[in-house]
C-alpha cells in the first residue's frame, strides 16, 4: 500500500500530505485515490469493522500534491465546511511559473466560468452566465533561469483557479499542459499546497500545517 504522510491526527482531524498525480476521490480513471486509501489505512491500523468516516472538505487537482486537511466525524466536517464558505481557511500554495509577473507582487481578481464536459476554466467577462468570481495574492520569491516561485494567498477556491489566473497573466506554471503550452508535457505540473490553517472544529485553536515541495526539478532550482 501507498505510505501517506500524515501531518496530524486526532479523534476529529487528519491531515495529510497528498501525493502528485493521485485522484483525491474516485473517478472515470478508476485508479486508487487518496480518500479510499486513508479509509483502508485507518481501518487497518484501529481494527475497525465495517465502513470507516472520512469528511472530503476540500480538494487539491490531481497532478497537485500538499497539505490537505480531511475530517474524521460528520460534525467536524460541516464545521470545517462552514470555515470553506466563511473563508476562515487560510490556503497558501506555492507555484513555479514560466517568466515573471510584470508586477512582483499584486492581486488578480478575475471570473472564471468551467466548461464541464471538457474539465476546462476560462477567464470572463462579468456577469457571464455561470462564472465565479476568483481572486488571489501572489508574491514573487525566487527567480532563476526563465522561471519564477511565486507564493499564492488563495482567497476564493474556485476550480483550477491558480492555474487560470496565472495563464491569464502572462505566467502559465511550469509543466501546465492544459493552461500552459505544449512543450510543458515531460514535466510534473509545479503547484503545491504548502500551507493550511483551520479553526479546530472542536477546540476552535487555530492550527497551520505545513509541507515543503518535494527536492526535485524545479523545485530544488530555488
Amino acid at each position: 500500500m501507498m505510505q501517506i504522510k500524515i501531518l496530524y491526527e486526532d479523534n476529529h482531524l487528519l491531515v495529510v500530505v497528498k501525493p502528485p498525480n493521485i485522484p483525491v476521490q474516485g473517478d472515470i480513471s478508476g485508479d486508487l485515490d487518496l480518500l479510499t486509501l486513508l479509509k483502508d489505512d485507518i481501518k487497518i491500523r484501529y481494527n475497525k469493522p465495517g465502513n470507516v468516516f472520512l469528511g472530503l472538505v476540500h480538494r487539491l487537482d490531481r497532478p497537485v500534491g500538499g497539505v490537505m486537511i480531511f475530517a474524521k466525524t460528520s460534525k467536524a466536517a460541516s464545521r470545517l465546511s462552514e470555515q470553506i464558505r466563511e473563508h476562515e481557511m487560510g490556503k497558501i500554495y506555492l507555484c513555479v511559473v514560466q517568466g515573471c509577473p510584470e508586477n512582483l507582487k499584486g492581486r488578480l481578481d478575475d471570473h472564471l466560468l468551467k466548461d464541464t464536459k471538457v474539465n476546462v476554466v476560462s477567464v470572463v467577462e462579468p456577469g457571464t452566465p455561470g462564472s465565479k468570481q476568483a481572486i488571489l495574492d501572489y508574491e514573487v520569491i525566487g527567480r532563476t533561469e526563465g522561471i519564477s516561485l511565486i507564493k499564492v494567498n488563495l482567497l476564493t477556491g474556485r476550480s483550477h483557479q491558480i492555474r487560470v489566473q496565472m495563464a491569464n497573466n502572462g505566467t502559465p506554471l511550469f509543466g501546465d499542459t492544459k493552461y500552459g503550452h505544449p512543450g510543458n508535457k515531460e514535466h510534473q505540473l509545479a503547484l503545491w499546497s504548502y500551507e493550511l490553517s483551520v479553526f479546530h472544529p472542536v477546540t476552535k485553536e487555530r492550527m497551520t500545517f505545513t509541507s515543503s515541495p518535494p527536492d526535485q526539478y524545479p523545485w530544488n532550482l530555488f
